[in-house]
């Protein structure tokens, strides 16, 4: 008897699902970085995540997968868990988790650029649209925020935007030239391995700098449940969750997943934490997603006949 939930259907579910977990994962670094700090934070959630990831690997008896490759390992980890996780928790004390979440979206984009530049993949002019578009997007995003000014006040720099958007563009791109580099050199690693050891990399380097960053004062039970679930859900089943998808539908359709974060990290950011939805937000979000689009051959122009 076959289940009346068709293969594809059950996909497309666990698709938002993932968009939802991953959504998630700003509203925890709005609880948790602002008490932990941002490195200790991002260390907690690696260590976390490794630990989950490699009792997996010792069930799919995938221990051995990782021999020889580890110091390549180690710069995925750098580039795709370290850098990044570290650079969006401190652009989260200041950016909410919804606009956070926007600026998470154009990792595409720079993974397009990168790829064009190093692995000389082709640029169409859609794409060359789309990159522009996107900028524009990210700009009215945080034009709200960003302030310049000769004498700024104290509290004008707490709320200025442009340091934490640098941040977390920096992130992106980080997350691009990783997706780019393990393209090229770590193609061959299982997706579960190749997780389970950036995470592990990535916690091994967090670590002796986050011994400089100890919180002073014990961190409350909200950020210590948020470090726990980012950590868990968000990283380490997360993972497990994007690797069944690549299975079930492919590597094009599963990374569609890039452009339903936003909604989720806004929707959870509203509902949670009460952060306002502006229409700015709204539309520099919108500006921002198609250009990522366009960008990355979502949406193409129709050839004229």
């Amino acid at each position: 008897m076959k289940s009346p939930i068709s293969p594809n259907y059950q996909a497309y579910s666990e698709l938002l699902l993932l968009a939802a977990i991953w959504g998630a994962s700003f509203m925890f670094m709005r609880v948790g970085a602002p008490e932990f700090g941002p490195i200790v934070f991002a260390t907690l959630r690696t260590g976390i995540a490794a630990t989950f990831l490699i009792v997996c690997l010792v069930l799919f008896k995938q221990t051995k997968a990782l021999k020889g490759y580890w110091l390549k390992i180690f710069v995925v980890g750098a580039l795709n868990t370290a850098l990044p996780f570290a650079l969006f928790s401190f652009a989260t004390l200041t950016l909410t988790a919804g606009t956070a979440s926007v600026l998470n979206a154009t990792a595409p984009m720079f993974g397009a650029i990168v790829a064009y530049f190093w692995l000389k993949d082709k640029l169409t002019p859609s794409a060359a649209v789309g990159l522009i578009i996107g900028f524009i997007g990210v700009y009215l995003l945080v034009s709200d925020n960003i302030h310049f000014s000769a004498t700024p006040t104290t509290q004008a720099l707490e709320n200025n935007a442009l340091l934490p958007t640098l941040a977390a563009m920096l992130a992106a791109l980080c997350y691009g030239i990783s997706a780019n580099y393990t393209k090229k050199y770590l193609s061959a690693i299982k997706p579960l391995a190749l997780a389970a050891g950036s995470q592990i990399a990535a916690t091994t380097m967090l670590v002796p700098l986050s011994l400089f960053f100890i919180p002073e004062t014990l961190p409350s039970a909200n950020a210590i449940g948020a470090v726990i679930l980012i950590g868990v859900i968000c990283t380490g089943l997360a993972y497990i969750l994007f690797f069944r998808l690549i299975a079930q539908l492919g590597p094009a359709k599963a990374i569609s997943v890039t452009y339903l974060i936003p909604a989720f990290g806004i929707f959870w950011g509203a509902l949670f934490l009460g952060e306002t939805i502006s229409l700015m937000m709204l539309i520099g979000g919108s500006v921002t997603l198609i250009g990522v689009a366009l960008t990355t051959g979502l949406l193409r122009r129709k050839k004229v006949i």
